[in-house]
């Protein structure tokens, strides 16, 4: 259907128009002709006369537009022909009047048009129209009234270059106006914005965005409180996800949408009067839109590449995405991240790690540093949230954790430090109990792996060490502290985790909780002993060292040497373990004195550490991995605690270790043996070089040479390796193999070391030097006890008289074989053996159930002896307070 024309302007009256040769359609009204120009196959209209002009305060009114014959049979063509020169060009002849009768806005504006639209914006008549508003600011409305008018009318006609025309005008206009009066003119250009973007044309999609960029960085001092940018927040997003046929096209597409997305957040981010771009609602459209990209468009994506190369723009996404972030206040942190986790939930991006850790990356460098641990915070929520997810997703969430602590190094964790580990822990409490049970999930339809939860533990302990790298070290003492408490002792946590994981189930929560302790220590730096090792952590740490499992005890004594080693020797020693006359100069010795807190610390734990140490190389199940963790802990002792009193206490414990491999009388292996050999060689040979006078050194580089020569199977050159040979047969160590602690003695009395030989002659023994308090709890009573719990009986098992019993202990007094006798002996010693060994937790465990027991037998007792007896009248009287529960002042016990 052709387009509608304009009408003819109103005439004088008693003027009319001369009737036309031939007819126009019916309801059509030829508008006024430009000068010199006629229609074709059509007469000339005869010329009017000019009117005089009016004098001031004369108005005329014109009557209406006189309706024309109409032109049958006229070719559409030709029609649009004429409307188009109608429109566009100076009218002359008998509508020249009428044409410069029009406001001066709209002939100005109507000037800026060409005849052609390919010659593109008329610039001296742009400057008149500029001038004119700058002069005339109250006439912006109506100016941006009528280009909308126009443009819309192009752009239904699909006249798409004067479309391109009036869309620079109205950029020019907003470019060149000042901030006063710039809201006269943006409801009409954001009108205009709408319409092009509502169009089908991807050229104009792109058209838009460019002017709104252009608007976006605009400064407005005045702000507008009804103005609205949620349909281009919507329309920026879906231009986002584009998916042209065309790759260049949709390329150039989802460019203009994330460069309109970055023009509506600096548009309105910093404006608080303005819509609120951090609300739910937008987020949820503008960060999906912006990692949809970011995830598609990687650096090792070749159409990534030529995707910035055809649009010149590098990593527009990423910008932009850095912007939003950077821009986020305190309390948007939320809003902008929770978008980000959906997101990766919902297109299953966690178990891949790579873009997951990347997109976080981005993140915590474009937040404010103070608001990182909101984002700590968010991603452990999100982790309790995902724990009966699988395995994958769960150590993908603990990777980006991970990667986002390191990053951060200050201020992550936040005020909930605690709350931080323990989240951590609690997943590595189900990931064990998924592994035994072989589903993550109560109801056992979704199975796992073992490989899988073993990696996610992996992952959950490296992330323990990276928050601990994050903190003071005040607060790495009260992690370790924290982790310390969460680790099953027997006796005390026997059921941690859940009810059917069993004791297998507590071993394995054990090395997981020794080795996040242990990516704690490793990162502990502390210049005082007893701030490092205080009595609450380190007693229930040395009673690890006493388990049978190997690889606790070998965690344990990995742990105390990360944290004595304060001077980072622990790492040149396993270097050097292959060769026992190691040179102590590649080590970085102690210059000065050793501290108060370190005498202090000597003086209060030195001697538990020996004793713990000395019953570790009893250990049958060691191996040469035990014993040369034994070596560099006994190295860093005499490196870190170096003066004549430690030294010779450590030599004394050396030569009892050798005193113990050459017995017969403990039940160790050949390769416990030579393992306890090498120790005492190895760790002579560095204590030697320490501070000893020179014969000191020459007696032990003496016997090292003779066993190189004679019996390598005695040097940690041989041992503290995987593959070790050993002599077949029983062990046999000659007395030139071993060192002689009365050389020793006497290399030390001429020196400082001489007001310790007294002490140094006196061999060691765990026993009677103890300061533990295992030492101390030998009475009858605990070992009976112990012994009783250790031989239980049935409840059912009936009990056997006094008398009966005395006759059979009388009995076997007398007719005991020598075999009985060897049996009830080691029964004794297994149960002193026992008692001497075990924690003391769990000692006081055992004892604990049974002094319980006893003490309510005992109060069932003592209500019977001291009730009352009955009253005469019948009524009971009022109950005294027993004696044993009343409290006396203490001036009154004797």
């Amino acid at each position: 259907m052709p387009a509608t024309l304009p009408r003819f302007p109103n005439m004088p009256r008693g003027v009319t128009v001369p009737t036309l040769l031939g007819s126009l359609p019916r309801g059509i009204n030829p508008p006024s002709l430009p000068r010199g120009v006629t229609l074709p196959s059509l007469p000339s209209l005869p010329s009017l006369p000019r009117f005089p002009s009016m004098p001031r305060g004369v108005t005329m009114s014109l009557p209406r537009a006189v309706a024309m014959p109409t032109v049958s049979q006229a070719p559409r063509r030709l029609l649009q022909d004429c409307c188009s020169v109608f429109d566009h060009q100076t009218a002359g002849g008998l509508c020249g009047c009428c044409w410069a009768l029009r406001p001066r806005y709209k002939r100005l504006v109507d000037n800026i048009f060409p005849e052609d639209p390919e010659d593109g914006l008329v610039k001296a008549n742009m400057e008149k129209l500029t001038f004119f508003a700058l002069s005339a600011p109250e006439k912006l409305d109506r100016i941006a009234a009528y280009l909308l008018e126009r443009l819309t009318r192009d752009l239904n006609r699909h006249r798409y270059g004067y479309v391109c025309i009036a869309m620079e005008a109205l950029e020019q206009l907003l470019l060149a106006c000042h901030c006063q009066s710039i809201n006269l003119l943006v409801e009409s250009f954001l009108s205009t914005l709408r319409l092009l973007l509502e169009a089908d044309k991807p050229h104009l999609h792109i058209l838009a965005t460019n002017s709104f960029v252009k608007f976006a960085n605009i400064e407005e001092d005045t702000p507008s409180y009804h103005r609205s940018y949620d349909f281009f927040v919507s329309r920026f997003s879906e231009m986002c996800h584009s998916e042209h046929d065309d790759p260049g096209t949709q390329n150039k597409i989802r460019v203009s949408g994330i460069r309109g997305l970055q023009g509506v957040v600096r548009k309105t981010v910093d404006n608080e009067l303005q819509v609120n771009i951090w609300e739910p609602r937008h987020m949820e459209q503008i960060v999906p839109a912006l990692l949809v990209n970011l995830e598609q468009h990687t650096p090792n994506d070749r159409s990534f590449l030529h995707f910035f190369e055809t649009e010149k723009q590098p990593k527009q996404t990423e910008v932009c995405f850095r912007e939003l972030l950077g821009r986020a206040a305190y309390g948007h942190i939320n809003n902008a991240i929770r978008p980000v986790l959906m997101h990766l939930d919902s297109h299953s991006l966690w178990e891949g790690r790579g873009f997951a850790v990347r997109c976080f990356q981005i993140i915590m460098y474009s937040i404010q540093s103070q608001h990182s641990h909101l984002v700590i915070q968010q991603l452990l929520g999100h982790l309790d949230a995902n724990s009966r997810s699988p395995a994958s997703v769960r150590a993908g969430i603990v990777e980006v954790l991970s990667e986002a602590a390191v990053i951060e190094a200050t201020g992550s964790v936040g005020p909930t430090v605690l709350e931080v580990f323990n989240t951590l822990l609690r997943q590595l409490r189900q990931s064990v109990d998924y592994q035994l049970t072989g589903y993550y999930d109560n109801a056992g339809k979704h199975k796992t792996t073992s490989s899988k939860e073993e990696t996610l533990q992996d992952a959950v302990i490296r992330t323990i060490g990276s928050f601990a790298n994050t903190l003071p070290v005040y607060q790495r003492s009260e992690v370790m502290l924290f982790i310390m408490g969460k680790i099953p002792v027997p006796g005390i946590y026997p059921a941690l985790g859940s009810p059917n994981a069993g004791f297998e189930g507590s071993r394995m929560i054990q090395v997981m909780l020794l080795k996040s302790l242990l990516q704690v220590s490793e990162r502990y730096e502390s210049s005082n002993l007893l701030t490092a090792l205080p009595s609450s952590f380190l007693e229930p740490l040395l009673s690890f060292t006493l388990m049978e499992d190997p690889e606790i005890r070998l965690l344990v004594l990995s742990i105390l040497t990360s944290l004595i080693d304060r001077r980072h020797n622990a790492a040149r020693l396993s270097g050097a373990t292959a060769s026992a006359a190691f040179d102590v100069s590649s080590l970085e010795l102690k210059e000065d004195r050793s501290s108060r807190q370190d005498i202090l610390f000597v003086r209060k734990h030195a001697q538990r550490l020996y004793r713990h140490v000395f019953l570790a190389c009893k250990e049958e199940s060691s191996s040469h991995s035990h014993y040369q963790q034994l070596f560099i802990l006994l190295a860093v002792l005499s490196v870190e605690l170096a003066n004549e009193e430690v030294m010779v206490d450590l030599i004394r414990l050396v030569l009892a270790l050798q005193e113990l491999a050459s017995s017969n009388q403990e039940p160790l292996t050949p390769l416990n043996r030579c393992g306890v050999h090498a120790v005492c060689a190895a760790a002579l040979g560095v204590m030697s070089q320490l501070g000893p006078p020179s014969p000191v050194q020459q007696h032990v580089a003496q016997v090292i040479e003779r066993r190189r020569k004679d019996a390598p199977h005695l040097l940690p050159e041989n041992i503290f390796c995987d593959s070790h040979s050993l002599p077949d047969g029983e062990l046999k160590v000659d007395q030139e193999f071993l060192f002689v602690q009365w050389k020793i003695c006497e290399g030390l009395t001429a020196s400082s070391y001489s007001s310790q030989c007294e002490r140094f002659n006196t061999p060691y023994t765990p026993q009677l030097t103890d300061e533990d308090r295992l030492a101390k709890r030998k009475s009858v009573g605990d070992v009976v006890s112990l012994q009783m719990e250790m031989d239980p009986q049935s409840p059912e098992t009936p009990q056997v008289p006094i008398d009966q019993s005395i006759n059979q202990s009388i009995n076997q007094s007398i007719y005991t074989s020598s075999h009985v006798m060897e049996e009830e002996r080691r029964k004794r010693l297994e149960v002193v053996e026992r008692f001497q060994t075990a924690p003391f937790e769990e000692i006081a465990a055992h004892c604990g159930s049974r002094a319980s027991l006893l003490q309510s037998k005992l109060d069932q007792v003592f209500d019977l002896i001291i009730r009352p007896p009955p009253s005469p009248s019948g009524q009971s009287p009022p109950r005294s307070t027993p004696l044993y529960e009343m409290k006396f002042p203490d001036l009154c016990v004797y």
